[in-house]
Formats: C-alpha cells, sequence, structure tokens
C-alpha cells in the first residue's frame, strides 16, 4: 500500500482505532467475572482453587474460539465478525449478572465459560488491521490494536467500583450497552481493506493447512508464555493481591489495572521495535526479563513502590513481547493465511492465560500465605521459552526485508 492516497490513508486509520475501540470493548466484558472474583469468592463462599477454576472460565472459551472466528474472519471480513463478537458476548453476560444476583455458581460457572466468546474479539482484529498495512507497518498496527487489551485494566478499574456505586447488576447492564454501542459504530462505520477479499475455502481445510505451517507452531509456544502471562496475571492478579498483601477489592483493582496499562503501553513498543530491528531480540529481551521479575515476586517485595515495580516491570516486559510475537506472525504467515494463523496463535495465548490461574490456586499455602510454586513455574517456563527463541527460531527477519523477498 505504498504511495496510498491521503482518503486511504486515513481510512485505515479510522478503521484501525474502531478495530481497537471494539476489542477495548470486548476484553472489558471478557475480563468482568476476573474482576469481581472477591465478590464471588465472599458471596459464593468459594475456595481459592474454586475461585481460580471460576475467574478460568471465560479464558478458555475465548482461546479455543479464536481458532474458529480467525478463520471466519478470512471469510466474511471484520466488519461482520466484529459485530458478531460484540452482539454475542451481551446474553452471556447478563447471565452471568443473574447467576449472581441468585449466588448461583453453577450459572456463573456456565455462563462465563460462554462469556469466552467475547474474548475472540482477537482473532477478528489482528486479520483486519493487518490487511490494511503493509507488512513493513504491519508490527505497528497490529501493536497499537493490540493495545485493545487495556479493556482488562478498564474492568479491573472500573468494576468493582461501579459495583460499589450502582450496584452488581447495574454494572453489567452498563456493559452490556457498551458492547451494543461498539457493534451498531463497527457495523455502520468500519470498512474493509480496499485490496481485501473473502477466502472461501472451507474453515476446516482451512485451519488444517494453518496447522501444517511450521511458523505457527513456534509462534504458539512464544505467545502462550507472553500473552498467556499477561492474561494470567490479569485475571488473577486481583486475588492475588488480596491473599499476599491484604488490598481490599478497590485497592487490588487499581493496581491489576495499572499493570494492564503498563502491558497495552507496552505492546505497541514491541511492534515498533520489531518493524525496526525484527522481532527476535524483543522476544529475547521480553523473555529475559519475565524470567528476572517472575522470580523477583516470588521474593514478595516488601513495600508498595519495590512490589508496585516489580509488577509494572513484568507487565511491561509481557508487553513488549506480545507485541514482538504478533509483529512476527504478521510478517512470516503467508498471503492469505494470517487470519487462521493468527487465530491459532490467540488461542495458543489465551490457553497460555487458562492453566496459570487454575495452578496458582491449586497450589497457594493458606498457612504461609504464598504462591511461589506458581511464580517458579513461570521462571521457568520464561526461561526454555527464551532458549527455544535463540536457538529454535531461526532469524532476524524485519518485516521490511519480508516485504521486499515477496
Amino acid at each position: 500500500m505504498s504511495g496510498t492516497s491521503p482518503a486511504v490513508t486515513s481510512g485505515r486509520t479510522l478503521n484501525l482505532v474502531l478495530a481497537t475501540a471494539a476489542s477495548v470493548a470486548g476484553f472489558w466484558a471478557w475480563n468482568s467475572v476476573a474482576t469481581l472474583g472477591a465478590f464471588y469468592t465472599q458471596n459464593l463462599e468459594l475456595t481459592p482453587a474454586t475461585t481460580g477454576i471460576l475467574v478460568a472460565m471465560p479464558v478458555f472459551v475465548g482461546s479455543l474460539g479464536r481458532i474458529v472466528v480467525g478463520a471466519l474472519t478470512d471469510k466474511y471480513g471484520g466488519r461482520a465478525m466484529f459485530s458478531f463478537v460484540l452482539l454475542a458476548s451481551i446474553i452471556p453476560l447478563m447471565l452471568v449478572a443473574i447467576g449472581g444476583l441468585l449466588s448461583s455458581f453453577a450459572l456463573v460457572l456456565g455462563a462465563g465459560l460462554l462469556l469466552g466468546v467475547a474474548g475472540t474479539v482477537f482473532a477478528v482484529g489482528i486479520p483486519f488491521v493487518s490487511a490494511w498495512y503493509d507488512p513493513s507497518r504491519r508490527g505497528f498496527a497490529t501493536g497499537v490494536f493490540g493495545a485493545g487489551m487495556g479493556g482488562t485494566a478498564l474492568a479491573a478499574f472500573l468494576n468493582p467500583r461501579l459495583v460499589a456505586g450502582i450496584g452488581y447488576f447495574p454494572t453489567h447492564l452498563l456493559i452490556a450497552g457498551v458492547l451494543a454501542a461498539m457493534a451498531a459504530l463497527v457495523w455502520f462505520l468500519m470498512k474493509e481493506a480496499p485490496d481485501w477479499e473473502p477466502h472461501h475455502v472451507p474453515v476446516v481445510p482451512k485451519l488444517l493447512d494453518a496447522a501444517r505451517t511450521p511458523v505457527t507452531w513456534k509462534m504458539c509456544f512464544l505467545y502462550a508464555v507472553v500473552f498467556g502471562g499477561f492474561v494470567s496475571f490479569a485475571t488473577y492478579l486481583p486475588t492475588y493481591l488480596r491473599d499476599v498483601y491484604s488490598f481490599d477489592p478497590a485497592g487490588a483493582g487499581a493496581r491489576t489495572a495499572g499493570f494492564a496499562l503498563a502491558a497495552v503501553l507496552a505492546r505497541p513498543i514491541g511492534g515498533v521495535l520489531a518493524d525496526k530491528f525484527g522481532p527476535k531480540p524483543v522476544v529475547v529481551t521480553s523473555l529475559a526479563a519475565v524470567a528476572v521479575l517472575a522470580w523477583v515476586v516470588n521474593m514478595r517485595p516488601d513495600g508498595e513502590i519495590p512490589a508496585g515495580l516489580t509488577f509494572v516491570g513484568m507487565a511491561a516486559a509481557l508487553g513488549l513481547g506480545t507485541g514482538g510475537v504478533f509483529a512476527w506472525v504478521g510478517v512470516l504467515a503467508p498471503q492469505g493465511k494470517v487470519g487462521s494463523i493468527s487465530g491459532v496463535v490467540s488461542a495458543a495465548g489465551g490457553l497460555g492465560g487458562y492453566f496459570p490461574p487454575l495452578i496458582m490456586g491449586a497450589t497457594y499455602d493458606a498457612a504461609t500465605r504464598s504462591y511461589s510454586i506458581g511464580l517458579l513455574l513461570l521462571v521457568a517456563t520464561a526461561l526454555a521459552a527464551l532458549a527455544f527463541t535463540v536457538w529454535g527460531v531461526q532469524g532476524r527477519v524485519t518485516a521490511a526485508k519480508v516485504q521486499e523477498a515477496r
């Protein structure tokens, strides 16, 4: 798209903004159960292990659903799929609200599972914004779109305060209204890229083809570590801060919002740096920092500033890595396969965030208020991913070089 007209340039900017805003709304809904974990723990009388299961449920479906949604985006386009995902999230969101009112763990758990559809918004946006930008700018585009995961920060900061201020059920009504309004904006204002064409290959063969592409599984592993780390911290951090540092729901939510915001700001930086220097050094730096900082978190730094800086640094490292990995996907995915490959990779990232809350809840030592086992497993995983990136993924390629090769 080099030499594009001003109309195309403004069009891609508008569509990038719309896609990012839709992602914010989707992530806000997706993270609504996790950010109210303290509410459910108290009202449903849950154990730490049961709370871990509850907050992980939306992550599970949101992860697996990305595989299909990514392939469907290649076929139907971002406008249709964004609208569908946002509207489809409203029903399970309200069922979660009803379950909370009725103090029904089964209903909240089941509806939370279905609420995972909101998390599939990510698999819509990657192929959509990639189609609007040249390969040399896709790290920037996917990084900016990826900042839509700031919806998790919004949820962490606002949800406990909204529940305290306007009530539990009205809070869910407000989120549902945001989803409906965003779906309307997408439907009436969003457009596909000028050179985008629907791919009519059946979904199953398309996914099998993506599975046979070597880059898919390499990026799956790396994204499962960096994005999975972000998701698991964003969903479980309110519970962690309550158990280890004795914060109330509002205080834990505000600090979780700060964590998510740091990751959100770092993600486009990771994409831009990957465009310039290549994704590999960005991902290597990210994973090394994650391993070190996870060890520091395990040491339970005392005091607001040392602990806060440690968690912010962890968030920034994870955000940098997510931007770098998806810049790699945008560069290396063959033409016409960006949606299906990004769907599989983003699913792996979501699944990477599904298991840690379960492990954290199951291994929590109430006597010492310690999550050491889960954190040390993160250290080991980050080091394994670091070694794999250094020796198992070839090349220090930039998007510009790939574009020249094509």
